[in-house]
């Protein structure tokens, strides 16, 4: 699953719908149509690879923002398993600025050589949650969210702050961080 602007891309885009990935028009009523395309693809076997944030962070110490339902609903809908995946180190491989800016960057880290993580955590644990029960769908996306924040934080090392490559063009936000309920 992915937003329109990357099936807009030239060569990015046209390889994404010749590989069947799901197109989501945030903000659209299309967004329903990609959750039924999801909710059979997973009913078919296949998996689905989801951002339940929507988009990458904007928060200034590169934590997660809170996540949407799309994911969680899919869950609940079909029983499929939820698996976070949590990755440290993209933002210093490259900006969030225009393509030429982003193109030399990215030829810039051969020399740099910069460290990106990536780590698979377990299945969440997302029992006692359902479809028919208020809220639950909420529940669900911020048990997902806070094992992504888990992930994340046991693999950010010696960078738990501020991150050591600040991006100097990317918005920031704090709105959307996610918090714990304490």
């Amino acid at each position: 699953m992915a937003s329109r602007g990357l099936f807009t891309t030239p060569v990015f885009g046209t390889l994404m719908r010749r590989s069947g990935h799901i197109r989501v028009d945030r903000g659209a009523h299309t967004v329903t149509e990609a959750l039924h395309h999801a909710t059979d693809a997973l009913r078919e076997g296949s998996t689905i690879a989801a951002y339940p944030e929507g988009r990458i962070t904007l928060d200034p110490l590169l934590r997660p923002e809170r996540g949407k339902t799309g994911v969680a609903r899919l869950a609940l809908l079909t029983g499929a398993p939820v698996v976070v995946v949590a990755q440290w180190g993209a933002h210093e491989i490259t900006t969030w600025d225009a393509p030429g800016t982003m193109a030399a960057r990215l030829v810039s880290a051969l020399w740099r050589r910069p460290v990106a993580r990536v780590h698979f955590g377990r299945v969440v644990d997302l029992s006692g949650l359902s479809m028919d029960n208020p809220g639950d769908v909420r529940r669900a996306a911020d048990r997902i969210t806070a094992a992504t924040a888990a992930e994340l934080t046991a693999i950010r090392g010696r960078e738990p702050g501020l991150p050591r490559y600040i991006d100097p063009v990317r918005p920031l936000s704090t709105a959307r961080t996610w918090r714990p309920e304490v």
